[in-house]
């Protein structure tokens, strides 16, 4: 197992996640422990020392399900993380009464990492709003030792990480981002990562393998990745990627089998960064994967000045992008949740006065149309 340095510890380069464990009849809530058990045991055999789960996962029961598992283990054999769950803006006056209970159900004294979950357009303003009184006490909880370190895990834009880091990055230790090479440009990770980087904060990988999708390629993009490296499994590429990069400790991987467990320990047996000409190639790979799907907005704004229901087009497009390249998932509708209603896709009107000066010909009234049915908002 690869080791990251972490002020005065080592990780495990690869962690492993608790968000799709192995379940029973295909009932997310329902885990089926004595896999989870078996994986964990192994994982432990082979040097992973980093378990991550929250406080949804599984339907509640992911932290319930791991404290049992983990309690088996002596407590300094590993390094728990887990989450105030931000993602729900009725938590937002309970962080006291959840953190007691995320002990409770991991059966814990401390937490090693603790993070403020899903930092996003849906709840930066809440997370900011020091009425909510979260930051004091999760501070107050680190220096009473029961959080070790503290950090935040972002699904939202470049903007609202930095809104977050320009109050709290001071006390900020780790970030955990959606990080892989599909969204290096695709949803700007790197622009991220740079970000991170200013704030001296080393970098925490959520969706590797972007739920999969990385791991089950075209025969054409497998075909593409082989000639490179005929020895190298196809997930691997997504964790070779992501050693490529400097600012990256720990990469978190949500195994739902004993097999993909295995492949991917098996991965990080070792080192591969990618050369230069393969970054190239895979990243060439990756637009062309994208430009598929996705609309080729620019950004450029021509059509902001055009819109009578003064839309935030591009943005509302990038969201239509990701909405239909993922087919379907929460990052969409959590970030349209915080928009008024009037600036929401279906309060396009279809003029087309957007269309008639964009360079891209974009049909920007029947994505705007189709995105509100796929929302139904």
């Amino acid at each position: 197992m690869i080791y990251k340095e972490f002020q005065d510890l080592k990780l495990s380069a690869l962690g492993m996640g608790a968000m799709r464990l192995p379940v029973v009849d295909g009932n997310d809530s329902k885990i089926d422990e004595a896999a989870v058990k078996e994986m964990v045991a192994y994982a432990m055999e082979q040097g992973v020392n980093y378990y991550d789960t929250a406080w949804g996962y599984h339907d509640g029961n992911s932290e319930l399900a791991m404290g049992r598992v983990l309690k088996e283990y002596p407590r300094d054999s590993f390094y728990l993380a887990t989450k105030f769950p931000g993602y729900d803006l009725a938590n937002m006056d309970k962080v006291e009464e959840i953190f007691e209970k995320q002990l409770e159900k991991c059966q814990v004294e401390y937490f090693d990492f603790y993070l403020f979950h899903n930092v996003c357009e849906m709840n930066i303003d809440a997370y900011l709003d020091e009425s909510h009184g979260i930051y004091a006490y999760l501070m107050k909880q680190k220096e009473k030792g029961r959080i070790r370190h503290l950090g935040f895990s972002a699904h939202g834009s470049y903007e609202v990480m930095k809104r977050f880091l320009d109050k709290y990055g001071k006390s900020m230790e780790f970030c955990q981002i959606q990080l892989n090479y599909l969204d290096w440009s695709f949803q700007d990770a790197k622009a991220k990562v740079e970000l991170l980087k200013k704030y001296n904060i080393p970098v925490w990988v959520m969706e590797p393998l972007r739920g999969g999708r990385l791991a089950a390629l075209t025969e054409e993009e497998e075909a593409g990745l082989k000639a490179m490296r005929p020895e190298e499994g196809i997930p691997a590429w997504a964790f070779r990627f992501l050693q490529s990069i400097p600012e990256v400790t720990v990469v978190l991987s949500g195994m739902s089998n004993m097999e993909q467990l295995k492949d991917n320990i098996h991965t990080f047996q070792e080192e591969k960064p990618l050369s230069e000409e393969e970054m190239k190639n895979l990243l060439t790979m990756a637009e062309k994967m994208v430009q598929k799907i996705v609309l080729p907005c620019t950004a450029c704004h021509y059509c902001v000045s055009h819109c009578p229901q003064e839309l935030d087009i591009p943005t509302l497009l990038a969201l239509y992008n990701e909405h239909c390249f993922t087919k379907g998932g929460f990052i969409a509708p959590m970030a349209l949740s915080s928009y008024p209603e009037d600036k929401l896709p279906s309060a396009c009107i279809g003029c087309r006065s957007c269309e008639e000066v964009c360079p891209q010909q974009i049909k920007v009234s029947e994505a705007m149309a189709d995105f509100a049915e796929k929302l139904n908002m």
